[in-house]
Order: C-alpha cells, then sequence, then structure tokens
C-alpha cells in the first residue's frame, strides 16, 4: 500500500523505522510538526520523525494550518491509499477521509481507557499494573473511532514514564504492522468502542499537574514520581537560605511507610547518605534529583554540595 505517516515524537518516529524497515509498504510522505526552539539554548531543532525522514529521504509536510489549502493539494497528489498517525494532532474530516482504506491511528493504551495525550504517563500514576497499544480508524471525535488490534503490555514496579514508553513502542511495531497486513488483505474486524463517565482519561500534562502534594500516600506520591519521570518530571518547591523559591525536580525515589509527627513536605536528612520528605503515612526517599540549574544527580552526589537545614519544607 501507499502510505503517508503523520507524527512528531520520538514514540512515532520508531513506528515509522518499523514500517520503512519491513518493506512491505511504500511510505510516500510524512506529515509532521513545524521546527520549534527548544531547550535552554531555544535553538531550532526538528521532530523525531522529520530527521528519521531525512534520512530515508522521503517527502516532508510541515504545515502550520492542517486545513491550508496547499498542504490538502499536495497531501491529494501523493495519492497514498492509507494514512497512519502516531502522537500527531487532532487531524480535520478533509484530511483522515481522504485516503481510500481510511486513517489508523496507535495509541499508547488500551482503549477506551486513557483517552489523550499522555496516557503513557497517567497509567503509571494511578498506579496500574498493566497497560497496552491500540490501532483504530479515526473519525471525528478524539481517539474514539472503531478498535482494530490490541495489546497488553506488563507495568512493573520499577517501570517509569521512560522505560514503559520503550516497551510499548516495542509492541506498538508489530502492531501496526499486523494492522496493515490485515487492511491490505481486507481481513480485519472492527469492534465499537464502549463509551461511559467511569472511563480513565489521560490529559496533557502541564507544569501545574506535575506537582507533587505531600499530603498525598507515599504510594501515590512514588507512582506520580515514576509517571513523569524522565519527563515532564515531578517537581516541587522550597525556600532556600536566601528565601529564595527554588525548585527541586525529583526523578526516582523510594518509600518507607511509617508513623510520624511531622508536617507534611518536611524535610529529614543527615546530609551525607539520604534526603527524605514528610508525606500522610511515611516517607519518600529521594534517590534522584534536580535543582534549576544545576545538572541531574544521585542523591549522595548532591549532598556532598548542598547542605540542607532541617527545616526547610517542601510545597
Amino acid at each position: 500500500m501507499r502510505i503517508v505517516f503523520m507524527g512528531t515524537p520520538n514514540f512515532a518516529a520508531g513506528i515509522l523505522e518499523a514500517i520503512i524497515e519491513d518493506k512491505t509498504h511504500e511510505v510516500v510522505g510524512i506529515v509532521t510538526s513545524t521546527d520549534k526552539p527548544a531547550g535552554r539554548g531555544m535553538k531550532i531543532q526538528e521532530s523525531a520523525v522529520k530527521m528519521c525522514a531525512k534520512n530515508h529521504h522521503l517527502p516532508i509536510l510541515q504545515p502550520e494550518k492542517l486545513k491550508d489549502t496547499q498542504f490538502i493539494e499536495t497531501l491529494q497528489r501523493l495519492q497514498a491509499e492509507l494514512f497512519v498517525i502516531v502522537a500527531f494532532r487532532m487531524l480535520p474530516e478533509v484530511v483522515w477521509k481522504m485516503p481510500s482504506k481510511g486513517t489508523i491511528n496507535l495509541h499508547a493504551s488500551l482503549l477506551p481507557q486513557y483517552r489523550g495525550a499522555a496516557p503513557i504517563n497517567w497509567a503509571i500514576i494511578n498506579g496500574e499494573m498493566q497497560t497496552g497499544v491500540t490501532t483504530f480508524f479515526i473519525n471525528e471525535k478524539i481517539d474514539e473511532g472503531n478498535i482494530l488490534l490490541s495489546e497488553k503490555v506488563k507495568i512493573t514496579s520499577n517501570d517509569n514514564a521512560g522505560t514503559l514508553h520503550d516497551k510499548l513502542q516495542n509492541t506498538g511495531k508489530s502492531l501496526v504492522l499486523r494492522t496493515l497486513q490485515e487492511i491490505e488483505n481486507n481481513t480485519y474486524t472492527e469492534i465499537k468502542q464502549t463509551i461511559s463517565s467511569d472511563l480513565k482519561l489521560a490529559p496533557k500534562l502541564y507544569k501545574e499537574n506535575c506537582v507533587i502534594d505531600w499530603s498525598w500516600s507515599a504510594e501515590q506520591i512514588f507512582n506520580f514520581v515514576r509517571g513523569l519521570s524522565p519527563y515532564p518530571t515531578a517537581f516541587s518547591k522550597y525556600k532556600n537560605a536566601e528565601n529564595e523559591e527554588m525548585i527541586l525536580k525529583i526523578f526516582f525515589c523510594e518509600t518507607e511507610r511509617t508513623t510520624h509527627d511531622y508536617p507534611c513536605g518536611k524535610v529529614q536528612t543527615d546530609n551525607k547518605n539520604f534526603l527524605k520528605i514528610a508525606c500522610s503515612d511515611g516517607y519518600i526517599h529521594i534517590k534522584e534529583l534536580q535543582i534549576f540549574g544545576k545538572k541531574r544527580m544521585n542523591i549522595e552526589d548532591f549532598l556532598r554540595g548542598n547542605k540542607w537545614v532541617m527545616d526547610i519544607v517542601l510545597h
């Protein structure tokens, strides 16, 4: 089949690479986000999908608006039979209805659970022990089209958003290739999604919903930290000796369940080997962290260069 692939981040680039390496279908073009400034130096950066496409000398489209007339005309000239979407924007109807065999999407959850922009993160944050990947036909609603195939993936207590991302990407590669084969052979079946009010959602992550609430249980905080690690990262604030507000990012932690009389957020440390924070049912031992302007480091290295006073309370 002639395929146009649409996506932006590394997760999508891995799927694109798998389709190209499989050599069963012809990728006739890719659609990805426009180049944007990023990082401390705010240098212009290309998306992971664009870099993959350049490596394989594929035609690249980067429209600012998906309803742009010139973009639509260019897309039509590619004469794709199928569009494959992974981690991209919501498509207008004029786009997703264009190919003769339809438009499919790979979503990093077991739909209908965890519709939305951040399914990998929210599955861990909510303490799930299982998630997966799903392929489905796109319709006019976000992540609500008819399901084609899905496959389960186990979440362990050692997983964070980074390791689960890689597991799901791996499983997603084979699932997309199976889906393409079924569509080409016209052997697929569609399953209508059940919509109900008790489904868990996966809304986009902003700075505001990455702040740790130290009144949570140790287990909630542990899941929150690993669900946001290594990106966008759970964080907390505190006042330093100069009364300046500082941001503390936490990448890895462990739990200690015990009773105590300290207020939630209170710091306990020997300034050598451990830094633990009081929560509702014990402590969170911070193992890897980063202070704004500094590099990420383990707790022992951090404490060698940063002496903390015991009256600090994180908030």
